[in-house]
């Protein structure tokens, strides 16, 4: 049975949620737990992130395809749209205003979950360093998930998409937010994970521009890429 749209939003939506709970839920436990240790901070931030994600891909790609980012979203349409396969724009632009909502709503319910202050992050990350590596980050996830689903490894998504964004918190100045969803999300919480909001649209920018370099190293690599859409991140009905 063809998961219904309804069915498939609501995926998207909770499974952003979590993520985003997973993020800066852990964040603000890291500086609880090590307040004084900002590398054992981020270590435990994203150890936390890679099972955390993992788990979701798990539990909801069998019927949205575990998405939960707008730029995997716009990738699979733009990538199937010749083979008549993947998300519609109109279902794209769905999806974004879940894993949107989904975000803000994660964020918030850290907040609540550790007894912390509703606020605006006021941690600012816009700078030239950052912004290289969240092209380099979303590009890098774009061509990993394409690259698993042309080759029939889709089922490995779930360890692989969580280890590749752990392995970015490190490798990538950014710490790999990778999603224009979790971007804005992390606006709400003013802890470790925030961002303010004066540096979302560099740090969006620069995703978009990730999404357009990882295509095109798929249509280099993996040419029917397209042909899978359907099955992004993982195989779903």
């Amino acid at each position: 049975m063809i998961s219904s749209l309804p069915r498939r939003l609501l995926a998207e939506f909770l499974g952003t949620a979590l993520l985003v709970a997973v993020v800066v839920g852990s964040g603000i436990a890291a500086q609880q737990l090590s307040p004084d240790d900002v590398g054992l901070q981020l270590l435990e931030n994203s150890m936390a992130t890679v099972f955390g994600l993992a788990a979701l891909i798990l539990m909801f790609g069998p019927v949205s395809g575990a998405h939960f980012n707008p730029v995997v979203s716009l990738a699979d349409w733009f990538l199937g749209r010749r083979a008549g396969k993947g998300l519609s724009l109109a279902e794209v632009g769905a999806y974004a205003i879940a894993q949107i909502l989904g975000a803000v709503g994660g964020a918030l319910l850290a907040n609540l979950m550790f007894d912390v202050d509703q606020a605006i992050s006021t941690k600012d990350r816009a700078t030239s360093g950052h912004f290289v590596a969240e092209i380099v980050a979303t590009a890098g996830l774009v061509a990993l998930i394409f690259a698993l689903v042309r080759s029939d490894r889709g089922a490995l998504a779930a360890p692989a998409v969580g280890g590749y964004i752990g392995a970015a918190y490190w490798f990538t100045s950014s710490t790999s937010f990778a999603n224009p969803a979790v971007t804005i999300g992390r606006i709400f919480s003013d802890t470790f994970a925030g961002i303010a909001p004066g540096s979302v649209a560099p740090f969006i920018l620069a995703q978009l521009i990730g999404l357009v370099v990882g295509v095109l190293l798929i249509l280099a690599l993996y040419p029917g890429a397209g042909d899978k859409a359907d099955d992004v991140v993982v195989p779903h009905p």
